[in-house]
């Protein structure tokens, strides 16, 4: 897709004046053993929990488990590409983890607008995710996003 296809929100997303309390986007992403393998990689976190079945199996969650933090990269994902979109800066986020995420789960990861500190172009979002009716980590971020001029 040529970028003079796309529009004003793929490109540049949503401006704060556009923003309304309760305006809400997600993305899925079903967990993959690249994905953890990919992740424990970059981010150097390799917790047999993790990489090693026979260590996992002994632990409370009976097998291996994604990072915590691969799924609050889904909610990254979110602000970047959805809602605000390109432009927003992450400025806070708090994250409660709930129940694991395993390898072949669907993750999905949902932001809602909670409230717009207009004097500050600030906005403050709920944030997700849920492997089908299951929450599996629950918490709030504070973003930066871009005035229209």
């Amino acid at each position: 897709m040529s970028s003079s296809s796309r529009n004003f929100a793929e490109l540049y997303g949503y401006r704060f004046e556009d923003l309304t309390v309760g305006m809400s986007a997600s993305v899925s992403r079903t967990v993959s053993e690249a994905d953890i393998l990919m992740f424990a990689g970059v981010s150097g976190d390799t917790n047999p929990v993790h990489l090693d079945q026979e260590f996992a199996t002994s632990t409370m969650f009976g097998g291996r488990i994604a990072h915590g933090m691969l799924s609050a990269g889904l909610i990254s994902a979110v602000f970047g590409t959805r809602l605000p979109g390109p432009g927003c800066i992450y400025l806070s986020q708090n994250l409660k983890f709930k129940a694991p995420v395993k390898i072949g789960d669907t993750v999905v990861a949902r932001v809602t607008v909670k409230e717009l500190k207009t004097e500050k172009r600030r906005a403050v979002f709920s944030t997700i995710c849920t492997v089908g009716d299951t929450v599996v980590l629950d918490g709030e971020a504070e973003l930066l996003v871009p005035a229209r001029s």
